[in-house]
């Protein structure tokens, strides 16, 4: 039973999404992708559909085009906390998909946290 990374990493982020939402039913989703070029996030309502903010260093704006690194990650979690309150959300659950919760990933939800987003 040999599976792929991509199928071992597929497997991974439908576990730890229905996971989450069995325990966090009606609140917002906070959904992490990282490339190996870029980090982008997403605060997505799952009861109708939509994404409601999001935050990715591929925006002009943020000057980290073509960026992952830590830093990144962290001015990409502190941009998305503000376009969080913007739009009204004041918590939402952490979904990291299929990475795992260390680095980049990590520092994204602490630099959320610390704008002011319940995680």
């Amino acid at each position: 039973m040999a599976n792929s990374k991509r199928q071992l990493f597929q497997k991974r982020r439908l576990r730890v999404r229905n996971k989450l939402r069995k325990v966090n039913a009606g609140r917002m989703r906070l959904s992490v992708h990282r490339s190996n070029k870029n980090i982008s996030v997403q605060l997505i309502d799952d009861v109708q559909g939509i994404t409601l903010a999001a935050a990715s260093t591929l925006e002009k704006d943020l000057g980290l085009v073509g960026k992952n690194n830590i830093e990144a990650a962290t001015k990409i979690g502190a941009a998305i906390a503000e376009r969080a309150k913007k739009a009204g959300v004041s918590e939402a659950y952490f979904d990291r998909g299929g990475f795992l919760f260390h680095g980049k990933v990590k520092a994204i939800a602490d630099a959320a946290r610390e704008g002011g987003l319940k995680i």
